[in-house]
């Protein structure tokens, strides 16, 4: 069968629009001779909806949107259609939608597949709104059998996952049936996979590697078309591809942009059928090479900014530049993902601001090719100061009157934003988010903490990658000791470990769940360290709960798939 994958970016209820968007790919599926056409899971609605589920009014538009996808395939030669989209129960108990899998022939919808695993962990909460499938069962595209899955269905092969999530598996349950089929639709097996699957470091290699393994076991050729573009915090990389029965990758899309990808399965042959156990599948969850790693996380930041602004209706953004680092990556990717037209450098040096500081920043918007203006903030922070001199007055210096800075920044930084329409991008890091080494309604205030998801160093390597061809970055920021240059020789070791010290703790102990006993003996630090870093960890949770979105591109970002209790003891 000729198979085309259609990797689309859709927006979350813009149902005119993601229709168009249908549209189009479903023609030129049918100029590149396809037979059928996949898209992604909730192609109509987009992914996630979350709680715009709980309208009705939300879900009848989706179904109004499916049933003109219907209409696509009607006419002599067009191809079938597999989408996703909500769909109401028929069935009068439980929950009042299901996520399905709509086959389409002939202007009709013929067959409905229903999702029956519902991801209830990090960022997923489909259990909340979905109904599950009871059952799964074949289906037949042009006079072949093909056994059609949503997403999480496919990821729960015992013989992959060390530990399975749910106590079905719906793979094996359509194998079953497979076997008793009759001749001539008991021939090549295919399984459809439609997904919506988040973007992690390393993601792409555990699908594949993992529908690898699921070819592998049912001897199978294994098709999974993927969502790209980004909602809110999380990116979708898509990189669809298709698996022959023997494991191999033999067709793939490009990721992190929309994309059509046409093969044939019939070539593929019928593989060998060995099981692959977890322990040969499962690996090492990295990417294979440290740069490529590198420039994936570069493309997911980058579509992430593009997405969230543009889907929010907005073009231009606003960076606090002070010279340092985080704040040069965050303009080099709003550059990269806005153009350098749509990006404006606001430097807002105090009295503690160093010269280097202000020409590195400088330097840096006539390096990106953006507008930067300045506005000191010395004489509002001595307006400030002079207002709380009754209540500060026979106090030391200190935390207080550090803090006054960033916030007098962040107040400029909004006033412009109310002004000019553009929103303002954070630029906060993960390592500082971790510890609380940032500023409530300061340097944290924004609409999108473009870094959030990415430590200290890794803002350093990615830093050291955009630099790659030409000095963008000023070298001198690349150098300079980091410091939040808010009283006298200030440097962030004064707080915080040297971030190549901090970030494998906070690492282990954010991803991995480590207990503090676990990092010391993996990781050769002191407990009194490890158990400082932990308690700075826990006390900045209710800044965190106020922090803008977060880019996320590790396996545990901050946000919506990390949920924890503000007022709580921590004893573990």
């Amino acid at each position: 069968m000729r198979i085309a994958l259609a990797q689309i970016n859709p927006t979350v209820g813009d149902f005119s629009g993601n229709l168009r968007k249908i549209a189009e790919f479903v023609e030129r599926a049918a100029a590149e001779g396809a037979a059928l056409v996949m898209f992604p899971e909730l192609a109509t609605c987009g992914y996630p909806p979350a709680d715009l589920l709980e309208k009705e009014s939300f879900v009848k538009r989706a179904e109004e949107t499916l049933a003109a996808v219907a209409e696509l395939t009607r006419g002599e030669g067009r191809p079938a259609v597999l989408c996703g989209s909500p769909m109401r129960c028929e069935s009068s108990s439980g929950k009042r939608v299901r996520n399905v899998a709509a086959l389409m022939e002939d202007g009709e919808i013929k067959f409905v597949q229903q999702k029956m695993l519902l991801p209830f962990y990090d960022v997923f909460d489909e259990q909340r709104y979905f109904e599950p499938a009871k059952n799964q069962a074949l289906s037949v595209v042009n006079w072949k059998a093909v056994a059609i899955t949503i997403c999480e269905d496919a990821w729960n092969d015992k013989m992959f996952w060390p530990r399975q999530m749910y106590p079905v598996d719906p793979i094996e349950e359509l194998m079953r049936q497979w076997a008793v089929l009759p001749q001539p639709l008991s021939g090549h097996r295919l399984i459809l996979n439609i997904s919506a699957s988040p973007f992690w470091h390393g993601k792409l290699e555990v699908r594949q590697r993992m529908i690898g393994a699921l070819a592998k076991r049912h001897r199978a050729t294994v098709v999974m078309v993927n969502q790209v573009g980004a909602n809110d915090s999380l990116i979708f990389d898509g990189g669809s591809f298709a698996v022959r029965p023997d494991g191999e990758v033999f067709a793939q899309a490009n990721s992190f942009v929309e994309d059509l990808l046409v093969f044939e399965t019939e070539e593929q042959g019928v593989g060998s059928g060995v099981e692959s156990s977890a322990a040969e599948t499962l690996g090492n969850e990295s990417d294979a090479g440290g740069e490529d790693r590198v420039e994936k996380t570069w493309q997911a930041l980058v579509l992430g900014t593009r997405d969230y602004l543009s889907k929010c209706g907005f073009r231009k953004a606003i960076v606090g530049l002070s010279g340092g680092i985080d704040s040069a990556l965050v303009a080099a990717i709003a550059v990269e993902a806005l153009g350098a037209e749509n990006v404006r450098g606001i430097g807002m040096p105090s009295e503690f601001s160093s010269t280097g500081s202000v020409t590195d920043a400088e330097k840096l918007a006539q390096n990106l090719g953006i507008a930067f203006s300045t506005v000191p903030i010395r004489a509002i922070y001595e307006e400030f100061s002079t207002s709380l001199e009754p209540f500060f007055k026979g106090t030391e210096f200190g935390l207080a009157e550090e803090n006054l800075q960033p916030r007098i920044r962040g107040s400029l930084l909004m006033a412009l934003s109310n002004k000019t329409g553009a929103l303002v991008l954070t630029t906060g890091n993960k390592s500082e988010m971790a510890c609380g080494y940032c500023t409530l309604y300061g340097d944290m205030v924004g609409a999108l903490a473009v870094i959030g998801d990415v430590y200290k160093t890794e803002v350093y390597e990615l830093s050291r990658w955009v630099n790659r061809e030409r000095e963008v970055i000023p070298e001198d920021t690349l150098t300079k000791s980091p410091s939040a240059e808010l009283r006298p020789g200030q440097k962030d070791t004064d707080s915080l470990p040297p971030y190549d010290v901090l970030d494998p703790i906070v690492r282990a102990y954010i991803e991995d769940y480590r207990s503090a006993e676990e990092i010391v003996r993996s990781q050769g630090v002191e407990l009194e360290l490890v158990r400082k870093v932990i308690r700075l960890v826990e006390l900045s949770e209710y800044k965190r709960q106020q922090a803008a979105p977060v880019l996320k591109v590790s396996r545990k970002s901050f946000g919506m798939g990390r949920r924890f209790p503000i007022a709580a003891r921590r004893e573990v």
